[in-house]
């Protein structure tokens, strides 16, 4: 007999560099830092769902061509994840920001979900988010096999000829 729902599906974006660094977002009034995540709709995909609560979460437009799929990891007994990856370039954070708001119950005052962003060492994913998301980015995702798969897929689609090479 079950007496919990199935758990929900959270999806986000690993987004690293080629400095080996990780693009975090701090969460509004709390002491840690997390990937931008969310809940995914009825009607999305995982993959919609991921770009929806990135650009959400940190105003960010990314191209579906650009990531890698992860796959699903447990979260939380709640919760699971579903996560893609990608490389891009250590941008400014400072032109970052959060769309998606909720109401704070002690103020009254809709506040952001995100209320700043960074780029942070690998090695300091511990220290920064919480042991839960740390144990799926550390433990179960293994970051460095994360960096290693978009380094190789960068390279690949360098040495790729162009698409109308062969017409010029």
């Amino acid at each position: 007999m079950q007496f919990f729902g199935p758990r929900r599906l959270s999806c986000g974006i690993v987004i690293l560099n080629a400095q080996r660094e990780l693009l975090l977002c701090h969460v509004t009034g709390q002491n840690h830092w997390d990937l931008p995540k969310g809940g995914i709709d009825a009607d999305e995909t995982p993959l919609a769902a991921a770009l929806r609560e990135t650009r959400e979460e940190s105003g960010l437009r990314l191209s579906a061509d650009a990531l890698i799929d992860l796959g699903r990891f447990r979260y939380t007994a709640k919760k699971n994840l579903h996560l893609f990856a990608t490389l891009m370039p250590r941008i400014d954070v400072a032109g970052l920001h959060c769309e998606s708001h909720y109401l704070d119950r002690h103020t009254g005052r809709r506040l952001p979900e995100m209320d700043g962003f960074g780029w942070f060492a690998l090695a300091r994913v511990d220290a920064l988010c919480t042991p839960k998301m740390a144990a799926v980015l550390t433990s179960q995702l293994g970051l460095d096999r994360v960096m290693a798969l978009l380094m190789e897929a960068a390279t690949a689609a360098a040495a790729a000829p162009e698409p109308n090479a062969a017409l010029a």
